[in-house]
């Protein structure tokens, strides 16, 4: 442990020294003597507590990468909703409420508050989930500190990850055996329980006193980028639960966030990582891909296929197919001549859709000298790559072959990546509206650096001769029915689940570690760059990485970066610096336009740059399931656009999961379809039901495209998420906390989709414990809702879910400005009438707003606190009802609205009106529903430039 000396108080908090107490521990590295102690009121909300060497020799994220917030302009330490507590000798510090300073702490190190030790293994087969005791360890390739938290809390985040308990982590209780969540990213095809592409060590507690019946929530982020483990779980008979964090170097650098409600957490983060980018409009159309379009004439056929079908494509992409010899920034010459790929982007545009093409992490080697790939001779010039300790270049090996990656410290490194793009657009003929950035973890084939002093030429690209994929969905039996994946063969339905099927596709993995440790004896640079006597290769302690060896299948521990880094130090850096040198090259090669890019590897504040898509998932009823807490995870990781592999990636699927995972992800922010080379085509027009469950449901969609972009809006200016699970919005409802089979678009949609195999109903539970009144989007029709027993328990019902059919409802209360004729694209839809819909609360009130802008072009970020009322960017509208009246204010802003107000719907009306008022006259043509107590006023024709009153009675 520590001694803390030297206080200081500042204006914004205070600073101290910390000494070693006592002797060496030396546990997994050598302890380091001297530390500093930062603490910092960052905002209202937010406290900073930042522990490190007082030499600074160990690697932090560079305020470059990730900016740390501004300093408020006043002193916050007496009237924070925060406080910092502090114990000198031995160094312990809680953070607790100033407005309850007597509950438990929302973070607490002292060991009086934690169990006692020695805790034995909680899996006895791994020595390391043991708990020898809880003291602050601050070592050079070590560090470890643990928290008390309250017994059996609920824990969400902590990713990315595929957890088997659900959204709510396991904490150890309830049955639970606890959790370990590994910080190393890779490339691995969507395993459940281990890491995987991106690091996130932040987490939200959903904190609930059965005494009060009161929620109230708090966020703690760790701005670390060091592999770790974080361990969740609560010693048998333990009166508390913990939260151990154990990291391979770096610093303690904690933020704390009061919340009190879940959203509120989540836009504390997104104050301190960075609000997310906001995207055009048409990024939130549907996409359409899959590895194994071979050449350009696919392309063509497929996009003519969905018109003709009837089914909204609004963005077309390639996967590396595209390439010439699997090489970044080209096209083939015989399957994709650049001629022909322009024409056909063109041709994309000319209908308003737009087009995405992939880059990969590795930058093919040239083999010879006679070999001509620009992007590397360039790079070489430059000086931009990963090198060797030697000073060597860095090759590994990915499709292309043997590979170089880029070194994202390089000061130049953002001027090549802009040209290679530009170069591509301009030259190659691939005008692309957007960027998809794949295998940055950065993945690769090889251990070590396999292609130093090798025959380049000798190794050939990657062969996808003899690909067979098997495994199909849960239920679908290809033995018995043969390889269409239809619901029926025949006439007969081909559901059998008495005979299942194979697990899943078989994925090849080509990671031939070599168990080579290296020792640095010279330090050059800075954290593990710098340090002496390091094991660099296998660091003391063991994460829980699931390729074991933190170099397999990745780039190595002992690759460097310019400024004395080394891969070990920055590793999980590397897909947000791509994301970021994307963004920045994308808005010189598309002046005028924003950016859009998904990306798979991730890490804290990259959703200022890319959005994400969950990664190879696989064609099975199951993985539909996990995206939603895949979604929802990165709601709290303040990536807000994401989404899954629609009908699944890996293996084959069927008719039945396309319809269900068609409509699924119509109701999630990013909504792709794409599947893997060899595999069943699954583009929706392939079935018939799914061709309709397609059209049906993106019809939704377009319609509620303002209310989506609104959302997005606010994320990208405030941090609110667009996406919530359902106890954000009902926090004192614990019948909720485990709840993610649904989820709420906004706080106002509720979806309910159908997650088994041969199912014509679904359970679907309806927040509010019969205060809230919900209705069928559908068909306007209000849910019966009760309380269900003497629990008084929100109410669980049985929903009809006929095939190409998913249960959505709106929230009594809400207002939606929607489009009236959803069109074939973003930009028809966005050019028709608007209509307003209004649902009524039991009171008859309701409110809502929306962000107009054109969609594209400069956003207007400053907009949203009122501070350019006049800006002609952008337009707030507010919308009221009460009382028998609607009306629509202009909050802020002069943007011209040219679509006219068409329709106007009002829900829970309950009785027929004598009289309808717009604009002070009254009006005829209005229809009114006694059934579902339904007001509609057709060919309106209101002007929303200016305020609008509508009136019934």
């Amino acid at each position: 442990g520590y001694t803390l000396t030297s206080l200081v108080e500042l204006q914004h908090g205070l600073s101290a020294q910390l000494q070693l107490a006592g002797p060496t521990c030396n546990a997994f590295g050598s302890d380091v003597a001297n530390l500093m102690l930062e603490v910092t009121y960052q905002s209202q909300s937010t406290i900073r507590v930042h522990i490190f060497d007082t030499a600074k020799e160990q690697f932090a994220v560079p305020s470059s990468i990730i900016p740390p917030p501004p300093l408020p302009t006043k002193s916050l330490i007496n009237d924070s909703d925060l406080v910092f507590n502090y114990d000198p000798s031995p160094f312990a510090f809680w953070i607790t409420r100033r407005s309850d300073p007597d509950s438990m702490p929302i973070f607490d190190t002292r060991i009086s508050s934690l169990p006692p030790t020695p805790i034995p293994p909680f899996n006895a087969s791994d020595p390391s989930t043991a708990f020898d005791g809880f003291p602050l360890v601050f070592e050079d390739q070590y560090l470890q500190i643990t928290s008390a938290l309250p017994l059996g809390t609920n824990i969400y985040g902590l990713g990315e990850v595929v957890a088997s308990s659900g959204f709510r982590r396991d904490i150890g209780t309830g049955g639970g055996s606890g959790t370990i969540q590994t910080h190393w990213n890779r490339d691995d095809t969507d395993p459940i329980d281990q890491n995987i592409y991106g690091s996130h060590p932040v987490y939200l507690e959903h904190r609930y006193n059965v005494s009060t019946g009161k929620a109230v929530a708090s966020g703690v982020l760790l701005l670390s980028a060091a592999g770790s483990d974080i361990l969740l779980q609560t010693p048998p008979t333990s009166p508390v639960s913990l939260i151990q964090y154990r990291m391979l170097g770096g610093t303690f650098d904690f933020y704390f966030f009061s919340g009190p409600n879940d959203v509120d957490v989540i836009a504390q983060h997104g104050a301190v990582s960075g609000y997310p980018f906001m995207p055009p409009a048409w990024g939130l159309g549907f996409h359409l891909c899959r590895w194994g379009y071979h050449n350009v004439s696919d392309d063509i056929a497929n996009v003519e296929a969905m018109r003709q079908a009837g089914i909204p494509l609004e963005v077309q992409w390639n996967d590396i197919d595209l390439y010439h010899a699997f090489r970044d920034f080209t096209t083939d010459p015989i399957s994709f001549p650049a001629n022909e790929i322009k024409a056909f982007i063109e041709n994309l545009t000319v209908n308003h859709q737009h087009y995405i093409p992939i880059v990969d992490a590795g930058i093919a080697v040239t083999v010879n000298d006679t070999d001509a790939y620009d992007p590397f001779t360039r790079g070489s010039e430059l000086d931009v790559f990963m090198k060797n300790p030697d000073g060597s270049l860095y090759i590994g090996q990915v499709w292309p072959g043997y590979s170089a990656f880029p070194d994202w410290f390089v000061d130049n490194a953002e001027e090549w990546w802009t040209e290679a793009l530009m170069n591509w657009s301009t030259n190659g003929g691939v005008g692309f509206s957007g960027i998809w950035l794949d295998m940055n973890e950065a993945s690769s084939f090889c251990g070590y650096s396999c292609g130093t002093g090798a025959n380049f030429s000798a190794l050939a690209p990657y062969s996808l001769a003899d690909v067979v994929v098997v495994g199909y969905p849960e239920c679908y039996n290809e033995t018995v029915s043969g390889p269409s994946g239809n619901m029926t063969v025949n006439g007969t339905s081909t559901y059998s689940c008495s005979n299942v099927s194979g697990s899943g596709a078989s994925v090849a993995m080509r990671a031939g570690a070599n168990r080579r440790a290296t020792m640095r004896g010279v330090g050059t640079g800075i954290g593990a760059g710098g340090e002496t006597g390091i094991n660099v290769t296998y660091p003391p302690y063991a994460i829980h990485n699931g390729f074991g060896a933190l170099s397999a299948h990745t780039v190595a521990t002992n690759a460097t970066h310019a400024g004395g880094y080394l891969e070990l130090d920055v590793h999980n850096l590397f897909g947000t610096m791509e994301a970021r040198a994307t963004y920045l090259a994308l808005q010189k090669v598309r002046p005028g336009k924003r950016p859009f890019i998904i990306g798979r590897s991730t890490f804290v504040s990259q959703g200022r740059w890319a959005g994400h898509w969950l990664g190879d998932n696989y064609s099975k009823w199951e993985y539909m399931y996990l995206s939603i807490q895949g979604v929802l995870q990165f709601q709290i990781y303040q990536i807000p656009m994401v989404g899954a592999d629609t009908c699944g990636f890996n293996g084959n699927t069927d008719e039945e999961l396309c319809n269900r995972w068609m409509q699924l992800s119509a109701f999630m922010p990013f909504y792709r379809n794409h599947n893997t080379y060899g595999a069943l085509p699954q583009e929706p027009y392939r079935w018939d039901s799914v061709a309709n469950a397609s059209k049906i449901a993106i019809q939704a969609r377009y319609s509620l495209l303002a209310y989506w972009y609104t959302l997005f809006a606010n994320a990208s200016t405030t941090g609110l998420p667009p996406i919530r699970a359902l106890f954000y919005e009902f926090p004192d409802e614990p019948e909720l906390f485990t709840v993610d089979r649904q989820w709420l678009v906004g706080k106002d949609i509720l979806v309910t989709p159908v997650l088994e195999p041969g199912q014509t109903t679904v359970q679907g539970i309806f927040p509010g414990r019969g205060n809230v009144i919900w209705r069928d989007w559908w068909t306007y029709a209000p849910v019966s809702v009760s309380p269900t027993d003497s629990s008084n328990q929100s109410t669980t019902i049985t929903l009809q879910a006929s095939i190409s059919h998913i249960n959505v409802h709106i929230r009594g209360g809400s207002i939606f400005l929607l489009y009236d004729q959803p069109g074939y694209t973003t930009y028809e839809t966005m050019n028709g009438p608007y209509a307003l819909l209004a649902s009524l609360d039991g009171d008859g009130g309701a409110w809502g707003d929306a962000f107009v802008d054109a969609g594209d072009g400069e956003f207007d970020v400053m907009g949203s606190t009122g501070s350019r009322s006049n800006s002609t960017l952008a337009r707030r509208l507010a919308f009221e009802a009460s009382e028998g009246s609607l009306s629509v204010k202009t909050r802020w802003g002069a943007y011209n609205i040219e679509q006219k107000l068409e329709t106007i719907i009002i829900l829970g009306v309950g009785k027929e009106p004598e009289s309808v008022i717009v604009q002070g006259e009254q009006v005829n043509g209005w229809v009114y529903d006694g059934g579902t107590e339904e007001l509609v006023l057709a060919g309106a024709a209101v002007d929303l430039n200016g305020d609008v009153e509508v009136s019934w009675a």
